[in-house]
């Protein structure tokens, strides 16, 4: 249903005025005026919908100017919740999120892989209403669910393309499907997407800073985050840079492209070369049969972490492939900074954040403009999780782009709506 050109604006100027809560952590309306460039009469009124709404609270004054104190608001983090879930080839992490970016549970299990999305989805379903209910959350504040996973996506549809974790998968209408199954709204995305917007929402980063984020987990993926929000590109399927050529005469890819980066780097390519190096895969008792790349992969990193030399030499090289794409991405979008995140990072960050920040300062073409810093995620191994909750949050509340009323549906963030 289409919205009025009133309602569209009230709602973009609400969010904008939300986002600026949001980030300043707590602000009074005269800073409100002054950082959105809105009259103080339009300001107040706002914050008084807000206020009204239960999105934000007034908590206590600021230090005295000259004046009378001003009153001070922040956000209502218990007002609004969002949930996000991520589908990985050999688990489900389903987190809470408040309306302040915090999660408030989590819970996680393994088994989806081996599952049609038909059985599968009426479990995820059964899990969050689980976790809903032991986190005592009341289902009408929930604004919706983020659902993230690997690409290529109709976000639109809410459709996977791509046959993983099996070929049932593909083509099926994953977030619909979702949705009928909980009652609730649900927005499909990319894992990489989510987690790069997670650390705009909660203030990792320069709100006005032009940021990439490297994602990496049982595979690689890539998002950039533009002023806060991510870049979307034609059908939202950009930055994958798991799926940059790094060799035109090497192997085909699935993708159909060849020599892609996932190939070379990726926590399945080093089980595999690991398995290719008979003292190690004895010493870490790697498994070649194992269909499980991050366990084997975390032994791997950790060994690499204890000083083994091969194992560290291993994950070096897959950091100097991932540094080289970096580049590649710093030179494209001219970024500031570059946040590893993922499950795959959260065990061997401190290798690949040392190297990859050593590619970039070596190799990078604005270098002497501008140096580009990379950073660990706030959000560990859930960013992904988190970010898909931040996603509905930010949809619905500061873009503009939910319909009136708690347990509106989101559009998805990018997909634009007529006014």
């Amino acid at each position: 249903m289409a919205r009025s050109p009133v309602w569209a604006s009230r709602s973009k100027t609400r969010g904008v005025v939300l986002d600026v809560i949001r980030a300043a952590r707590t602000i009074s309306r005269v800073e409100l005026a002054a950082a959105t460039g809105l009259t103080g009469a339009t300001i107040s009124e706002v914050v008084r919908e807000l206020l009204g709404d239960g999105l934000v609270v007034e908590t206590g004054r600021g230090a005295p100017t000259g004046g009378k104190p001003r009153t001070l608001v922040q956000l209502n983090p218990s007002a609004r919740y969002g949930v996000g879930v991520q589908l990985e080839r050999n688990a489900c992490v389903i987190v809470v999120v408040d309306l302040a970016g915090h999660p408030v549970a989590r819970t996680s299990f393994r088994g989806v892989s081996s599952m049609p999305p038909e059985q599968a989805l009426p479990l995820v379903a059964s899990r969050v209403d689980a976790l809903l209910t032991t986190a005592a959350v009341e289902r009408e504040k929930v604004l919706g669910v983020g659902l993230v996973s690997y690409g290529p996506q109709d976000r639109r549809a809410g459709v996977l393309l791509t046959p993983q974790p099996t070929d049932e998968w593909r083509d099926h209408p994953v977030a619909p499907h979702l949705a009928e199954c909980l009652g609730l709204p649900v927005l499909l995305d990319n894992d990489a997407a989510a987690a790069a917007i997670g650390e705009y929402w909660m203030g990792a980063v320069d709100p006005s800073s032009t940021y990439g984020c490297i994602y990496m987990a049982t595979g690689i993926g890539g998002g950039v985050v533009v002023a806060g929000e991510v870049y979307r590109g034609s059908t939202s399927n950009t930055a994958e840079i798991g799926h940059i050529s790094m060799d035109v005469h090497g192997d085909e890819c699935p993708c159909g492209n060849v020599g892609c980066l996932e190939n070379y780097a990726g926590p399945s390519a080093l089980v595999r070369q690991a398995l290719e190096t008979p003292g190690l895969a004895r010493r870490l008792a790697l498994d070649p049969d194992a269909d499980d790349f991050l366990t084997e992969f975390a032994r791997i990193a950790a060994a690499a972490n204890a000083g083994d030399p091969e194992a560290r030499a291993l994950v070096e090289r897959s950091a100097r492939y991932l540094g080289h794409a970096a580049v590649t991405v710093a030179v494209l979008f001219d970024l500031d900074v570059i946040v590893l995140a993922g499950a795959s990072f959260a065990v061997a960050g401190s290798i690949y954040q040392a190297v990859i920040q050593r590619e970039l300062d070596r190799r990078l073409f604005a270098r002497r403009a501008h140096s580009v810093r990379v950073v660990p995620s706030v959000n560990g191994s859930d960013a992904a999780a988190i970010g898909g909750a931040v996603l509905v949050l930010q949809s619905e509340l500061t873009l503009g782009r939910g319909r009136p009323g708690i347990g509106a549906r989101p559009v998805p963030v990018g997909a634009g709506e007529a006014p």
